[in-house]
Order: C-alpha cells, then structure tokens, then sequence
C-alpha cells in the first residue's frame, strides 16, 4: 500500500509514525511526562485553585475574626479614652490658670500638661491593637505575634485587676457601704476579651502562614 510522496504535505501520511503534535495518550502504567505538569492535589490545609495549587484567597478563622472585631473595638475605646484624657487635663488647667494666685496657676499648668502627656500616650498605645487588625486580612506571622502578645497582655491585667477587686470587696463590709459584686464586671469582660484575642490567634496558624501571592 502507497503512502504517496512523503514530500507532498497534503498527502496521506503514514500510521503509527510519530507527528508534532500533542500525544493522545500515555501508554498505561507510564506517568504522564514533561516538565509543565500541575500537581493533582493542593498540600494539605489549603484549598485547591486551578491545577491543584493553593487557591488565591483562604478563609479567616471564625477565632481570628472574633480577635480582630475584639481589636477594633479595643483600639477606638483606647483612643476615645486617650482623647477623654488630654480635655480634662485641659479643663483643669483653664480653670486654675483663672485663679489669681501664681502657686494654683503652676500647679494647674503641670497639671494639664501631665493629662496632655496621659492622653497622647494612651492614644499611642491605642494604634497597637488597631494597626494590628488592619493587617491581619493580608498579613504574615508577625501580625499574629502581635495580636497575641497584645492580648496576653490584657488578660495579665484584666486578670491582676480581678484579683484587686476581689480582695477589696472581700475586705469591705457590705452592709455599711463598701463595694459590691458589681465593680468585677468589667474585669471579667476585660479578661473575657483578652482570652478570646490569645485563643483565636492561637489556634489560626495556619491562615497566617499561608502563601501570600
């Protein structure tokens, strides 16, 4: 059987003879060959994009959510306050600069420079935990250190203001006054916040260090 001119490019070419284009199918048993082939399955922990490669975009914990909610708050309340700080050492010292001895008029001024100094400080401080919820959408480890150095400190205090207030109002007598159960509410809400910041940063490793595209 004639094949035709082997030269003529409209001719019918030979069977079985290699040709330039793609193979149809790997022979069984044989992995598939060359250099451009994508991995089956994504690696463990991330969701499969295309070709089996981590996906674009992961998830955030429902933990790291709470804590970055949690820092949102924590950070415009630390300012609010910062702020609260610096007008009434303001308004303390307009109102010993109208006294008319010198003495009042140099406390008030020291005064109100420390509450200007207080506020700015805590304002300040109040960037920490805010910042720290900005990056967390996109942002690597260090992000996560942050927030839960952040919030181990606020349970470190939380709970060493709990502890005072406990002893205080075991040693008060209740009956003539003193304090009542009511003044450890906001330490135990300071401390709820804090644990919950530390035990959802803790448990997100994974989303924080995933590869960043």
């Amino acid at each position: 059987m004639s094949f035709g001119d082997p030269h003529n490019p409209y001719g019918q070419q030979p069977q079985g003879q290699p040709g330039y284009g793609y193979p149809q199918q790997a022979p069984q048993g044989v992995p598939p060959q060359g250099g451009y082939a994508y991995p089956q399955q994504a690696p463990q922990g991330y969701p499969g994009g295309p070709g089996g490669y981590p996906g674009p975009h992961m998830e955030m914990p429902g933990g790291a959510k709470a804590a970055r909610v949690i820092l949102f708050i924590l950070g415009g309340l630390q300012g609010l306050a910062g702020l609260v700080i610096i007008v009434i050492g303001a308004f303390f010292g307009a109102i010993f600069s109208e006294s008319s001895s010198s003495s009042a008029q140099e406390v008030g001024a020291a005064a109100s420079i420390g509450f200007v100094i207080g506020g700015l400080f805590v304002i300040g401080l109040a960037l920490w935990p805010f910042l720290t919820a900005v990056k967390m959408g996109k942002g690597r480890n260090g992000v996560r250190v942050s927030g839960i150095v952040y919030g181990s400190l606020q349970t470190l205090f939380a709970g060493l203001g709990l502890l005072v207030n406990l002893a205080a109002l075991g040693a008060s007598d209740q009956s003539s006054g003193g304090p009542t159960a009511i003044v450890l509410l906001p330490s135990v809400i300071s401390l709820a916040l804090g644990l919950t910041i530390l035990i959802g940063l803790a448990k997100a490793g994974d989303y924080f260090k995933r590869p960043q595209y």
